[in-house]
Protein backbone atom coordinates (compact mmCIF):
# COMPACT_ATOMS: atom_id res chain seq x y z
CA UNK A 1 0.00 0.00 0.00
CA UNK A 2 1.43 3.37 -1.15
CA UNK A 3 1.58 6.01 1.88
CA UNK A 4 -0.81 7.96 0.19
CA UNK A 5 -4.16 5.48 0.25
CA UNK A 6 -2.25 4.26 3.46
CA UNK A 7 -3.05 7.66 5.07
CA UNK A 8 -6.56 7.72 3.81
CA UNK A 9 -7.40 4.27 4.97
CA UNK A 10 -6.10 5.03 8.63
CA UNK A 11 -7.59 8.45 8.56
CA UNK A 12 -11.16 6.36 7.57
CA UNK A 13 -10.53 3.70 10.26
CA UNK A 14 -10.64 6.23 12.56
CA UNK A 15 -13.03 7.72 11.77
CA UNK A 16 -11.97 11.17 11.67
CA UNK A 17 -12.88 13.75 8.76
CA UNK A 18 -10.75 15.15 6.26
CA UNK A 19 -11.01 18.42 7.55
CA UNK A 20 -10.92 17.46 10.75
CA UNK A 21 -7.65 16.08 10.30
CA UNK A 22 -6.32 18.81 8.35
CA UNK A 23 -7.20 21.40 11.72
CA UNK A 24 -5.17 18.96 13.93
CA UNK A 25 -2.14 18.92 11.51
CA UNK A 26 -2.38 23.00 10.71
CA UNK A 27 -3.06 21.86 7.26
CA UNK A 28 -5.64 23.09 4.59
CA UNK A 29 -7.64 20.35 4.02
CA UNK A 30 -6.96 20.79 0.19
CA UNK A 31 -3.23 19.78 0.67
CA UNK A 32 -4.16 17.34 2.99
CA UNK A 33 -6.71 16.12 -0.09
CA UNK A 34 -3.38 16.51 -2.35
CA UNK A 35 -1.92 14.63 0.02
CA UNK A 36 -4.25 11.61 0.15
CA UNK A 37 -4.15 11.45 -3.52
CA UNK A 38 -0.50 11.74 -4.16
CA UNK A 39 0.06 14.98 -5.81
CA UNK A 40 2.20 16.33 -2.77
CA UNK A 41 5.31 14.38 -1.55
CA UNK A 42 5.24 13.73 2.46
CA UNK A 43 8.62 14.36 4.60
CA UNK A 44 9.52 11.70 7.01
CA UNK A 45 9.01 14.47 9.93
CA UNK A 46 5.51 15.28 8.71
CA UNK A 47 4.36 11.52 8.22
CA UNK A 48 5.45 11.08 12.02
CA UNK A 49 2.56 13.77 12.86
CA UNK A 50 0.44 11.77 10.42
CA UNK A 51 0.88 8.73 12.94
CA UNK A 52 0.94 10.65 16.05
CA UNK A 53 -2.31 12.22 14.85
CA UNK A 54 -4.13 9.34 13.70
CA UNK A 55 -2.71 7.20 16.88
CA UNK A 56 -0.94 4.66 14.75
CA UNK A 57 2.49 3.43 14.02
CA UNK A 58 4.33 5.65 11.42
CA UNK A 59 5.15 1.79 10.03
CA UNK A 60 1.77 1.19 9.07
CA UNK A 61 1.57 4.28 6.96
CA UNK A 62 4.81 2.95 5.04
CA UNK A 63 3.08 -0.36 4.52
CA UNK A 64 5.26 -1.96 7.00
CA UNK A 65 8.46 -1.03 5.51
CA UNK A 66 11.25 0.67 6.90
CA UNK A 67 11.20 4.07 8.36
CA UNK A 68 14.19 6.41 8.56
CA UNK A 69 13.43 8.21 11.97
CA UNK A 70 15.47 10.74 13.27
CA UNK A 71 17.79 8.98 15.60
CA UNK A 72 21.14 8.76 16.93
CA UNK A 73 22.88 5.49 16.05
CA UNK A 74 26.10 6.01 18.40
CA UNK A 75 25.93 5.85 22.32
CA UNK A 76 23.98 9.20 24.23
CA UNK A 77 21.33 9.40 21.55
CA UNK A 78 18.19 11.44 23.31
CA UNK A 79 14.47 11.33 23.15
CA UNK A 80 10.85 11.25 24.40
CA UNK A 81 10.35 7.72 24.18
CA UNK A 82 12.71 6.12 26.85
CA UNK A 83 12.84 2.36 26.70
CA UNK A 84 10.30 0.53 29.38
CA UNK A 85 11.77 -0.78 32.18
CA UNK A 86 11.62 -4.55 30.72
CA UNK A 87 14.62 -2.83 29.08
CA UNK A 88 18.44 -4.05 30.48
CA UNK A 89 19.04 -0.76 32.71
CA UNK A 90 22.88 -0.53 30.85
CA UNK A 91 21.20 -0.98 27.61
CA UNK A 92 20.76 2.97 25.95
CA UNK A 93 19.23 2.02 22.34
CA UNK A 94 18.65 5.02 19.89
CA UNK A 95 15.40 6.88 20.61
CA UNK A 96 12.39 7.92 18.04
CA UNK A 97 11.88 11.24 18.43
CA UNK A 98 9.15 13.92 18.43
CA UNK A 99 10.36 16.39 15.88
CA UNK A 100 8.89 19.13 18.35
CA UNK A 101 10.61 18.15 21.38
CA UNK A 102 13.48 17.33 19.25
CA UNK A 103 13.73 20.88 18.68
CA UNK A 104 13.19 21.95 21.45
CA UNK A 105 15.97 19.99 23.06
CA UNK A 106 18.33 21.10 20.38
CA UNK A 107 17.72 24.50 21.18
CA UNK A 108 17.97 24.56 25.37
CA UNK A 109 21.28 22.82 25.14
CA UNK A 110 22.65 24.92 22.54
CA UNK A 111 20.68 28.17 23.98
CA UNK A 112 18.90 27.88 27.03
CA UNK A 113 15.48 27.82 27.52
CA UNK A 114 14.93 31.76 27.52
CA UNK A 115 16.88 31.94 24.36
CA UNK A 116 14.32 29.94 22.24
CA UNK A 117 10.88 30.89 20.82
CA UNK A 118 8.26 28.53 19.76
CA UNK A 119 8.65 30.16 16.29
CA UNK A 120 12.44 29.19 16.16
CA UNK A 121 11.26 25.93 17.48
CA UNK A 122 8.59 25.78 14.68
CA UNK A 123 11.52 26.76 12.38
CA UNK A 124 13.92 24.00 13.28
CA UNK A 125 11.57 21.35 13.21
CA UNK A 126 10.08 22.07 9.86
CA UNK A 127 6.73 22.72 10.74
CA UNK A 128 4.35 25.25 11.27
CA UNK A 129 3.78 27.44 14.78
CA UNK A 130 0.14 26.66 14.72
CA UNK A 131 1.77 22.86 14.47
CA UNK A 132 3.92 23.38 17.01
CA UNK A 133 0.88 24.89 19.54
CA UNK A 134 -0.90 21.93 18.31
CA UNK A 135 0.80 19.67 20.25
CA UNK A 136 2.23 21.71 22.94
CA UNK A 137 0.60 24.50 25.18
CA UNK A 138 3.84 26.65 25.26
CA UNK A 139 7.48 26.91 25.89
CA UNK A 140 6.89 25.50 29.71
CA UNK A 141 5.26 21.83 28.47
CA UNK A 142 7.55 21.43 26.34
CA UNK A 143 10.50 21.84 29.06
CA UNK A 144 8.24 19.89 31.27
CA UNK A 145 7.85 17.19 28.75
CA UNK A 146 11.69 17.02 28.39
CA UNK A 147 12.53 16.63 32.63
CA UNK A 148 9.49 14.42 33.17
CA UNK A 149 10.99 12.01 30.47
CA UNK A 150 14.20 12.50 32.37
CA UNK A 151 12.90 11.10 35.92
CA UNK A 152 10.79 8.41 34.71
CA UNK A 153 13.32 7.26 33.15
CA UNK A 154 16.43 7.54 35.68
CA UNK A 155 13.66 6.45 38.48
CA UNK A 156 12.72 2.87 36.72
CA UNK A 157 16.86 2.57 35.78
CA UNK A 158 18.02 3.51 39.31
CA UNK A 159 15.01 1.11 40.50
CA UNK A 160 16.43 -1.75 38.60
CA UNK A 161 20.13 -1.34 39.16
CA UNK A 162 19.56 -0.93 43.24
CA UNK A 163 17.23 -4.62 42.97
CA UNK A 164 20.33 -6.39 41.79
CA UNK A 165 22.30 -5.69 44.63
CA UNK A 166 22.50 -8.52 47.06
CA UNK A 167 24.22 -6.47 49.67
CA UNK A 168 24.02 -2.32 51.24
CA UNK A 169 26.69 -1.47 49.42
CA UNK A 170 26.38 -3.08 46.04
CA UNK A 171 23.76 -1.35 46.02
CA UNK A 172 25.39 2.07 46.43
CA UNK A 173 27.53 0.75 43.79
CA UNK A 174 25.02 0.11 41.65
CA UNK A 175 23.10 3.35 41.66
CA UNK A 176 26.00 5.32 41.14
CA UNK A 177 26.72 3.39 38.30
CA UNK A 178 23.44 4.05 37.15
CA UNK A 179 23.25 7.61 37.35
CA UNK A 180 26.81 8.10 35.76
CA UNK A 181 25.47 6.06 32.38
CA UNK A 182 22.34 8.05 32.53
CA UNK A 183 24.21 11.41 32.41
CA UNK A 184 26.44 10.26 29.79
CA UNK A 185 24.19 7.99 27.43
CA UNK A 186 21.47 11.06 27.67
CA UNK A 187 23.89 13.56 28.33
CA UNK A 188 21.40 16.26 26.22
CA UNK A 189 18.63 15.15 28.57
CA UNK A 190 20.54 15.61 31.73
CA UNK A 191 22.31 18.72 30.62
CA UNK A 192 18.87 20.56 30.48
CA UNK A 193 17.72 18.95 33.49
CA UNK A 194 20.93 20.28 35.66
CA UNK A 195 20.56 23.68 33.62
CA UNK A 196 16.88 24.43 33.53
CA UNK A 197 15.43 23.74 37.07
CA UNK A 198 15.58 27.63 37.26
CA UNK A 199 13.28 28.11 34.53
CA UNK A 200 10.38 25.65 35.54
CA UNK A 201 7.45 27.77 37.24
CA UNK A 202 5.34 26.30 40.52
CA UNK A 203 3.75 23.21 40.53
CA UNK A 204 5.56 21.90 37.44
CA UNK A 205 9.16 23.16 39.61
CA UNK A 206 7.81 21.20 42.88
CA UNK A 207 6.44 18.40 41.21
CA UNK A 208 10.42 17.96 39.15
CA UNK A 209 11.94 18.94 42.85
CA UNK A 210 10.15 16.10 44.29
CA UNK A 211 10.91 13.28 41.96
CA UNK A 212 14.66 14.32 41.97
CA UNK A 213 14.75 14.21 45.57
CA UNK A 214 13.24 10.59 45.95
CA UNK A 215 16.43 9.60 43.91
CA UNK A 216 18.43 11.24 46.84
CA UNK A 217 16.66 9.65 49.40
CA UNK A 218 16.66 6.42 47.82
CA UNK A 219 20.39 6.75 47.72
CA UNK A 220 20.62 8.46 51.13
CA UNK A 221 18.77 5.04 52.55
CA UNK A 222 21.36 2.72 50.98
CA UNK A 223 24.20 4.55 52.13
CA UNK A 224 22.74 4.35 55.79
CA UNK A 225 21.89 1.37 55.49
CA UNK A 226 26.20 0.54 54.49
CA UNK A 227 27.17 2.63 57.67
CA UNK A 228 24.51 0.25 59.34
CA UNK A 229 26.45 -2.85 58.04
CA UNK A 230 29.89 -1.26 58.60
CA UNK A 231 30.79 -1.18 54.72
CA UNK A 232 30.92 2.36 54.81
CA UNK A 233 31.91 4.93 57.82
CA UNK A 234 31.29 8.40 56.23
CA UNK A 235 31.50 10.74 58.85
CA UNK A 236 28.54 13.01 57.15
CA UNK A 237 26.49 10.77 54.92
CA UNK A 238 23.61 12.80 54.06
CA UNK A 239 26.57 15.60 52.87
CA UNK A 240 28.73 12.90 51.61
CA UNK A 241 25.71 11.56 49.49
CA UNK A 242 24.71 15.06 47.70
CA UNK A 243 28.25 15.01 47.13
CA UNK A 244 28.16 11.87 45.21
CA UNK A 245 24.69 12.61 43.44
CA UNK A 246 26.16 16.31 42.42
CA UNK A 247 29.35 14.62 40.80
CA UNK A 248 26.98 12.15 38.67
CA UNK A 249 24.94 14.81 37.43
CA UNK A 250 27.69 17.53 36.44
CA UNK A 251 28.77 14.68 34.03
CA UNK A 252 26.19 16.63 31.77
CA UNK A 253 28.52 19.63 31.57
CA UNK A 254 32.03 18.11 30.40
CA UNK A 255 31.19 14.83 28.90
CA UNK A 256 31.66 14.03 25.55
CA UNK A 257 30.66 10.72 23.42
CA UNK A 258 33.45 11.15 20.89
CA UNK A 259 36.16 11.83 23.82
CA UNK A 260 38.81 9.63 25.13
CA UNK A 261 36.37 7.49 27.78
CA UNK A 262 33.17 5.54 27.27
CA UNK A 263 30.02 5.89 29.65
CA UNK A 264 30.87 2.82 30.51
CA UNK A 265 34.86 3.18 31.77
CA UNK A 266 33.24 6.65 33.24
CA UNK A 267 30.38 5.02 34.96
CA UNK A 268 32.65 1.96 36.77
CA UNK A 269 35.28 4.87 37.89
CA UNK A 270 32.70 7.11 39.18
CA UNK A 271 31.18 3.99 41.29
CA UNK A 272 34.53 3.29 42.62
CA UNK A 273 35.19 7.30 43.84
CA UNK A 274 32.05 7.03 44.90
CA UNK A 275 32.77 4.24 47.44
CA UNK A 276 36.15 6.00 48.38
CA UNK A 277 34.33 9.19 49.30
CA UNK A 278 31.91 7.47 51.51
CA UNK A 279 34.42 5.62 53.45
CA UNK A 280 35.04 2.22 51.66
CA UNK A 281 36.41 0.41 54.69
CA UNK A 282 39.29 -1.94 52.93
CA UNK A 283 37.19 -5.50 53.47
CA UNK A 284 34.24 -4.00 51.60
CA UNK A 285 33.35 -4.88 47.95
Amino acid sequence: MAVPEAIRSARRAAGISQRELARRLSLSPATLSAIENGKTKVTVDRLRLFAAALQVDVHDLLGGGDVPVRTVATRGSNGDRPPGPTAGWRDFPPLRLDPVLHAALESFVETGYHGATMRSLAHRAGISVPGVYHRYRDKQGLLMRILDTTMDELHWRVDAARAEGATSIARVALMVEALALYHTHRRALAFIGASEMRSLTGENRRHITASRNAIQYALDDEIAAAITDGYLRAQDPRVAGRAVATMCTSLAQWFRIDGPSTPEHIASRYSAFALDLLGRRETAL
